[in-house]
């Protein structure tokens, strides 16, 4: 069970990490085109919470600290997520559903099987 959450974390940590980087380097322009009902400083908070809770997937367990952070950081992007299907919902991007459900899903999965193991992410 271990291994198995651990390569979720992996693949949900990079995931979330170039999601959130290429939200935070784009411009305010490219931002406002491709979300036009968020103001550009709300897409760069949400490009923060998606890179710290990437960070917070892997380094705990790398580091043996605040393992607990691990769990937390998947609900954190869990909650992202839930915002991410309703905005696409919205915008009627079923494809772009389709990939925020998977996202919630496997973090979900890393907070159920973190949680159940005790927090145990080495």
């Amino acid at each position: 069970m271990n291994l198995i959450l651990w390569i979720v974390q992996i693949l949900l940590a990079l995931a979330f990490l170039v999601s959130g980087i290429t939200k935070a380097i784009r411009s305010s322009e490219r931002l406002k085109e491709g979300i036009p009902e968020f103001h550009p400083r709300i897409i760069r908070l949400i490009a923060l919470a998606e890179i710290l809770g990437a960070l917070g997937l892997i380094l705990p367990g790398l580091t043996g600290i605040a393992t607990f952070l691990t769990p937390l950081a998947a609900a954190g992007l869990a909650i992202v997520m839930v915002g991410a299907v309703v905005t696409h919902a919205r915008r009627k991007e079923g494809r772009s559903v389709a990939v925020n459900l998977i996202l919630l899903g496997l973090a979900l999965v890393v907070v159920v099987g973190r949680f159940a193991l005790g927090s145990n992410v080495s």
